[in-house]
């Protein structure tokens, strides 16, 4: 991880502490005077917009002079390979957490306006402070993701175990192209993408048969 350009400084002292625990206050007003808190924060953003949001936020930070307070936007991900219908595999990246990217920063109104104005960004992920009259709905206040939460998101990102997907689901409509069942057509009742490998069942003598196949012996039909 790196961070963001920091060299507009400020008077204001940040303390790079860990999130809190689940119960711990997320306020700064048990903080010393002219001290602040950077910690962890997830933000939801529009359905694959992530390394936008990532990339425009970085610059927004820079440009609304509080990089020192927005000091890293991450988007954990892990190594994910992509079985084609045909067989052939592409290497990919998976997120760990699809429509979000985490930050870590200073909690103060300028940057939850920066967050909150960036382009394709929805909001943060908190809990509704409800407004005291009326049905109007309130704003959603920040929660800063526990020490907990973080680890357990980073200890997974960093674990790097490949993810398998599969362009293949029960139910879908399969021809065999190689093999003793060649030219047969079937349905599928079972994927295993570690092992590159499905079940469909498969008219033989008459009888649905469910039968082993490799997605290389395969090809998928509308």
């Amino acid at each position: 991880m790196s961070d963001l350009d920091t060299t507009q400084q400020e008077s204001t002292e940040v303390l790079d502490l860990p999130a809190p625990n689940e119960g711990e206050e997320g306020t700064l007003e048990s903080m010393p005077a002219r001290t602040s808190v950077a910690r962890w924060y997830a933000v939801q953003v529009a359905s694959s917009c992530e390394k936008k949001v990532k990339a425009t936020l970085e610059q927004r930070a820079v440009t609304l002079g509080v990089s020192n307070r927005i000091l890293e936007i991450e988007i954990p991900e892990t190594p994910a390979v992509k079985v084609k219908k045909d067989g052939s595999r592409q290497s990919t990246e998976e997120k760990v957490f699809p429509g979000y990217v985490l930050v870590r920063m200073v909690l103060d109104e300028d940057t939850m306006m920066a967050v909150r104005s960036t382009p394709n960004v929805i909001n943060f992920v908190g809990a509704e402070d409800r407004r005291a009259t009326g049905k109007a709905r309130g704003h959603i206040k920040p929660r800063p993701l526990s020490r907990q939460e973080v680890d357990r998101i980073f200890k997974r990102a960093a674990e790097k175990k490949t993810v398998v997907k599969v362009d293949l689901a029960e139910g879908d409509q399969i021809l065999v192209t190689a093999g003793p069942f060649k030219d047969l057509q079937g349905e599928v009742i079972e994927v295993s993408g570690e092992r590159s490998k499905l079940k469909a069942l498969l008219s033989i003598f008459g009888r649905e048969t469910p039968v082993e196949l490799e997605f290389s012996q395969i090809s998928k039909q509308n």
